[in-house]
């Protein structure tokens, strides 16, 4: 167990010691997983707000986000928000993984904020950050408890998971659509069992995930598929992506999204690193070719070439969009957008729309 002074914050009795990193928050407990969420560490922490708008310079359609939990235990390899762990003074590796924050007061917090006669009732965007459906949510319930109070309140909303937790909640769900907007996306980058445990071992089966967008879609809430990340030299096969493709749109997506892996600084020397220790060949090759955080536009287009394919194919009657929902950013590596553009595919072949992005939250 870590001592408090190890922590970047001031324990709620502290009246002195290092400063707070975050002012508006305090740790209030450490609780140790048991049963179920064994291995799990919870560092439970008090919000003074808990609705984030996002910067007017951010090109992503959403202003407004929440995140009831820091970390997550999805493990993703490539998880954008790894480096965010650090800096709460904790490690972008296991600490991400285990050691979890848990705004206690997410629930109590929302229903002040859009109580606020200040507030505009614009669309809130979840999942922006880390999952909010991860492990920790079948324990403390905030992300249903903000489901429900953003229904009473009709304020529209989106969400973006990897779990299938979320049919916990859907009869909270199909409550809240019949007053406000609600949408949700699945992110589903491979059906491919393997690559799946490497990259991905905390999370549900793939194709688990999809029979939850089949099921989201029948009870009528509109769930797209964001086909992420696609990660050269392991999903990015022909018929890899044709089958995770047919796949989701059978089973009702109402968008489908391919975006290639893009890998910036600290999460490409973790995500590397653990690349080499099962396929060095294919590490070394990914550090050649991402020598930024992006691959070059034409080879991303090239590798998202199947997914717009399938999706001409199978659904030629749909008409073309190119809008991408606010659900549409989550951690596989979509943060703070930059003046780049990739393929997205909304429903029906759509080229050269921007590509949905994460946000990084400054401290």
């Amino acid at each position: 167990m870590r001592g408090s002074t190890e922590f970047r914050w001031r324990l709620a009795d502290d009246d002195g010691g290092q400063a707070a990193l975050f002012a508006e928050e305090e740790l209030v407990q450490r609780h140790v997983g048991i049963g179920a969420y064994r291995g799990l560490e919870f560092l439970h922490v008090r919000a003074q707000r808990i609705i984030t708008t996002v910067p007017e310079q951010s090109r992503v359609p959403f202003r407004h986000t929440i995140n009831a939990y820091r970390g997550c235990s999805h493990a993703c390899t490539y998880c954008f928000a790894r480096p965010t762990h650090e800096y709460l003074g904790l490690g972008m590796g296991e600490d991400f993984e285990r050691t979890l924050v848990v705004k206690i007061n997410a629930v109590e917090r929302v229903r002040a904020e859009v109580r606020n006669p200040g507030w505009s009732g614009e669309l809130i965007a979840m999942g922006t950050n880390t999952d909010p459906y991860q492990r920790a949510e079948g324990k403390y319930h905030l992300t249903r408890g903000i489901i429900d109070v953003l229904a009473e309140a009709g304020n529209p909303f989106s969400i973006l998971t990897k779990s299938t937790l979320i049919l916990r909640d859907l009869d909270r769900l199909m409550a809240a659509a019949g007053r406000a907007d609600v949408r949700c996306n699945f992110s589903i980058g491979t059906l491919d069992p393997e690559v799946w445990k490497a990259t991905e071992p905390g999370t549900p089966h793939p194709r688990q995930r999809v029979e939850a967008v089949r099921r989201l879609n029948e009870a009528g809430i509109p769930t797209g598929v964001l086909i992420a990340p696609i990660i050269p030299g392991l999903s990015d096969a022909t018929g890899q992506l044709e089958e995770v493709t047919a796949a989701c749109l059978e089973a009702g997506a109402v968008s489908v999204s391919p975006l290639v892996l893009h890998l910036r600084p600290g999460v490409k020397e973790h995500f590397l690193a653990d690349l080499r220790t099962k396929d060095p060949e294919l590490a070394d090759a990914l550090t050649r070719r991402y020598r930024g955080a992006y691959l070059p536009q034409a080879d991303q287009a090239e590798i998202a070439g199947p997914v717009t394919r399938t999706v001409v194919r199978l659904r030629p009657q749909s008409p073309p969009s190119r809008q991408w929902h606010p659900a549409a950013g989550h951690g596989d590596g979509r943060e703070n957008r930059e003046s780049r553009r990739g393929p997205v595919v909304s429903g029906s072949p759509v080229l050269d729309t921007p590509e949905p992005e994460q946000l990084r939250f400054a401290p």
